[in-house]
């Protein structure tokens, strides 16, 4: 029986430390713990020492140097066979008719015939050697015992002994009794040490070849990172892919399956290889395979691209030194040159690197630019890259709508000279505006340059970020069309579609940042029409296709398979203003950030070469004007005017006000006065007393209503 403990405690609540009184507790003690059965222990311990990092590093190393040797042995028997039989010259010969070249199949064919040639001169040969040879002993034999004997009889006639003569020949007689005697001691031991020395040899050949499965290698040579990509491994993760056709290809070449490959070049932190696929074998099925391809080649995912070429049935990889990509490229030459400047014509910005480590260059001539991918992926660092390289350039001009409003574009206040910041529905509608005086802005370019082809202007950026929030704006204007939306009564929806039809013409460019593409943010028309497209990482590949095109995807343009979050600002860009490879329709960047304080020092610079630009954070639409007044002032004197035609003088008075004015908009305005437009000869017109009875009756109404 258990005893009972006795706890001394005070209450919880004592009223004072001095009053508290004391409480006597008795606490039974726990029972004692079961035992653990036997059983249990054993399994335990059993469990423990199997699973020990010793155990398991013995076992490794038994089935390593077993392995070996016996892998070793089939290498040795392999190459014994190759060198008496005619199945290396078979294997090149299959190899050369899988990958199609005729003429080299021709001459290992030449070659088998002119081995088996060889090979039945040697056996016939040896028919008649064993005469020959018996011949050559016994001639061999007596001309030895002569010179022996000459030898002797010249000892004699020095010495005067005529046993002498004999003397050299006993010494050889009694030389080779040695080195059988030595033979009969050595010959047993021989035989017992043989087979170890064998099975050493064999076991050295296996060691050196690595015979052994993955799992059974030593730690260093287990853990494959960083290991250099070879001829012989891309051939064995093309036959481990899972494709049977080109595994079976792959088995009926043997070893020269590296007759697929061309040269690997180092290209940049990595390599880069192209395969000759054999027939029967889709490119597209090697691309579906990426990830099974990387791990083949003991690389991540991210770290092998694919890439589709001219050649047909070729893929290219580049294949990254393990973990290159994960290393930061460095600062923007706009960072670290402040002599840096800027040509909108010939100039290319200093974006970023490629993979190869080469510096990527972008043209922004006359192109109109689109830029997507998921949310905080680096959109607006990389736009604002090209927009402060740009800013250098003195002559171009920058309106900039930022619908997300947290002070990105805050370094551009002084050199843009409209900069709209917010993402309300309010600055939605300003950037429609913006856009739409954008529009007119190049309508009155080329109607001048029709006038006068030798004009020039300066370029003018329209730049629009977060431009999803205008496409999805839900306001409305007074004619009752949307600012938002992917139909042809969105207001932003078609000026950005008539600069993208016409501004490159008289350099006014579109530029948006947009976020997580889909038909609705991001309608086709509108992301078809810019000339360079990028990406940085989306969620799948129909996205994919939207950023950069079904064409650029299909040729191995992979943003959906960008790691979120770790491979921010790469983007995978499509468009003829960068170099990219020849056979290839899109190429990777990782860009060059730009800090907000940096930035601030780039846009200083900017700043500087300029005369001073006064930054309007707001569209200003002008004073309030009396409508009414102005159509009564635009019909003058004449009895009545066509409503087409009051329409066109009220938009040539004030563009800003009446531009999205229309017959519905101007019926309601007569409507709000007690008068409306009325038809003559079938043709809507506006009458002049009409109008003139309004203005008497509104200016009697505001009379009136003064008085009371």
């Amino acid at each position: 029986m258990s005893e009972n403990v006795v706890h001394l405690h005070k209450p919880t609540d004592p009223p004072t430390p001095d009053t508290a009184p004391t409480v006597l507790t008795v606490v039974p003690d726990a029972p004692p713990a079961r035992p653990v059965p036997l059983w249990v222990r054993s399994g335990r311990a059993i469990k423990t020492g199997v699973t020990h990092d010793k155990t398991r590093a013995t076992v490794r190393a038994a089935a390593r140097h077993s392995l070996y040797t016996f892998n070793g042995g089939r290498i040795v028997a392999r190459r014994a066979w190759d060198g008496r039989t005619g199945s290396r010259y078979e294997r090149m010969i299959r190899a050369a008719e899988a990958a199609g070249n005729l003429e080299a199949a021709e001459e290992w064919e030449e070659r088998l015939q002119r081995f088996r040639a060889a090979r039945h001169h040697r056996r016939m040969d040896l028919l008649h050697s064993p005469v020959e040879a018996a011949k050559g002993v016994a001639v061999g034999a007596g001309m030895s015992i002569g010179v022996l004997v000459a030898l002797g009889v010249v000892m004699a006639i020095n010495t005067g002994h005529v046993g002498d003569v004999i003397t050299p020949l006993s010494a050889t007689i009694d030389f080779i009794a040695l080195l059988i005697r030595i033979v009969q001691i050595v010959w047993g031991p021989a035989l017992t040490i043989g087979p170890f020395l064998a099975l050493l040899a064999l076991w050295s050949v296996g060691r050196k070849q690595q015979a052994a499965p993955a799992w059974a290698l030593p730690a260093n040579v287990r853990s494959s990172e960083g290991e250099p990509i070879t001829p012989s491994i891309v051939v064995k993760a093309l036959r481990d892919l899972g494709v049977p056709a080109l595994a079976r290809a792959i088995k009926e070449m043997g070893d020269a399956g590296a007759s697929m490959l061309g040269p690997i070049r180092i290209a940049g932190c990595g390599v880069e290889v192209d395969v000759t696929l054999p027939s029967g074998v889709a490119t597209n099925e090697v691309q579906n395979k990426r990830r099974k391809l990387a791990e083949n080649l003991t690389r991540h995912e991210h770290e092998v691209f694919i890439t589709i070429p001219e050649a047909a049935r070729t893929v290219r990889l580049w294949i990254a030194d393990s973990g290159a990509l994960d290393e930061p490229i460095g600062p923007s030459p706009l960072v670290t040159d402040e002599t840096l400047t800027a040509n909108y014509k010939t100039g290319r910005a200093p974006w970023g690197q490629d993979l190869r480590g080469d510096a990527a260059e972008l043209s922004v001539y006359q192109r109109h630019l689109l830029v997507t991918g998921l949310s905080n992926q680096g959109k607006t660092a990389a736009l604002r890259a090209l927009a402060l390289w740009l800013a250098l350039d003195r002559t171009v001009q920058f309106w900039i709508a930022d619908l997300k409003g947290v002070g990105d574009w805050a370094p551009f206040d002084g050199i843009a000279k409209v900069l709209i910041e917010g993402p309300s529905d309010s600055h939605c509608i300003q950037a429609t505006e913006m856009v739409e005086d954008a529009v007119e802005e190049m309508n009155r370019r080329i109607e001048a340059v029709r006038k006068d082809p030798s004009l020039v202007f300066p370029p003018l950026i329209v730049l629009v970020d977060e431009a999803q929030k205008a496409f999805m704006c839900p306001a409305k204007g007074e004619d009752g069309r949307p600012y938002g939306g992917a139909k042809a009564t969105s207001r932003y929806f078609m000026a950005v579609r008539e600069i993208h039809n016409q501004g490159r013409a008289v350099d006014v460019l579109m530029w948006q940042g947009t976020q997580d593409p889909t038909d609705q943010n991001l309608p086709k028309l509108v992301r078809e029409g810019a000339h360079t497209r990028a990406s940085l990482v989306v969620g799948t590949e129909s996205q994919a296709e939207m950023a950069l095109g079904a064409k650029a995807v299909n040729a191995g343009a992979a943003p959906h398979l960008l790691r979120q979050g770790l491979d921010k600002g790469t983007l995978v860009v499509a468009s003829d203003g960068i170099a990219i490879p020849a056979g290839q329709s899109s190429i990777t960047v990782r860009t060059h950030f730009i800090d907000d304080e940096p930035a601030a020092e780039i846009a200083a610079r900017a700043k500087a070469l300029r005369d001073g630009v006064a930054t309007l954070h707001a569209i200003d639409r002008g004073e309030e004007r009396d409508a009414l007044a102005d159509v009564a002032a635009v019909i003058g004197d004449a009895p009545r005017m066509r409503t087409d035609e009051v329409l066109k003088r009220l938009h040539a008075l004030d563009t800003a006000v009446y531009r999205s004015w229309n017959n519905v908009r101007l019926k309601r305005l007569l409507e709000e006065h007690g008068e409306e437009p009325k038809k003559s000869h079938g043709v809507m017109v506006v009458r002049r007393d009409d109008v003139a009875r309004a203005l008497a009756n509104r200016d009697t109404d505001g009379s009136a209503s003064a008085s009371q």
